[in-house]
């Protein structure tokens, strides 16, 4: 195939490829938030893990075995995705889901900026904080206001039927995904002819494997993130930029302005 496009006309042929889809859809990641205020996990500096052993305080093991260390370390992140609004890259996809040229949006994310952007076929991988379960009797209730009283007093949250501990609904590590989600996610990625990769450095399984299904089935790829991925070299389109500038361009030129 030709080399990808990197240059400014990058965001032309992103959106010709868009507009003469068949089937497009979108694979956000951390990157995506980032504008936001919502750090992301592997940025030299900022990444959530450069600062905390993953396994040590993000893991299903480690939740069961000390909660408390556990809230400990997402109580400044919880704060934070309470405060954060979408930025100009969820609105842009959501434009374009609302346009019809996507089909879907598969994330990474568990902070919800998709569909309080107005994104409505959101399939998050990794869970999201509108819910949480007891880990002792299972009961699901809703999450905000669980996390009002978190972080308004610091107590880890728990179970008014039971007394257990309250987990949020997203996957940590060691977890299966929602396989009722990852089912619905790969039907789309089945029918898919280009899929639009936004903010997602591509490292994280089995997300990272969705756009080599599509280059298999012979779609196209169109990357937007700061940092290279390991897609790029079969990739269509290739822009190295920020989000939150790249997308509403696109989303403009599908649009014909």
């Amino acid at each position: 195939m030709s080399h990808p496009v990197r240059s400014e006309n990058g965001i032309a042929r992103a959106a010709t490829l868009l507009r003469e889809a068949r089937y497009a859809i979108a694979l956000t990641g951390a990157g995506l938030s980032t504008p936001s205020g919502i750090p992301d996990f592997r940025s030299p500096g900022i990444g959530l893990w450069e600062r905390s052993d993953p396994m040590a305080v993000a893991s299903i093991y480690a939740f069961r075995r000390n909660p408390d260390e556990f809230y400990a370390w997402i109580r400044p992140m919880v704060a934070t995705f309470m405060q954060a609004e979408p930025n100009a890259g969820h609105r842009a996809l959501a434009k374009l889901e609302t346009d019809g040229w996507l089909k879907a949006i598969i994330t990474q994310n568990i902070d919800d900026l998709h569909q309080r952007a107005g994104a409505h076929e959101v399939l998050e991988l990794h869970g999201h904080m509108r819910e949480a379960t007891c880990i002792s009797c299972y009961q699901v209730v809703p999450c905000q206001e669980l996390l009002d009283e978190f972080i308004a007093s610091g107590e880890v949250p728990r179970c008014a039927v039971c007394g257990g501990m309250m987990k949020p609904n997203i996957v940590l590590l060691g977890e299966q995904l929602p396989i009722q989600t990852v089912n619905a996610a790969m039907a789309h990625v089945r029918q898919a002819d280009v899929m639009l990769i936004a903010g997602s450095s591509l490292e994280m399984m089995p997300a990272s494997h969705l756009p080599t299904l599509i280059h298999e089935q012979s779609g196209k790829l169109v990357v937007v993130n700061l940092m290279p991925t390991y897609v790029d070299d079969i990739a269509e389109v290739v822009i190295h930029g920020d989000v939150a500038e790249v997308l509403p361009r696109v989303a403009r030129a599908c649009a014909g302005e």
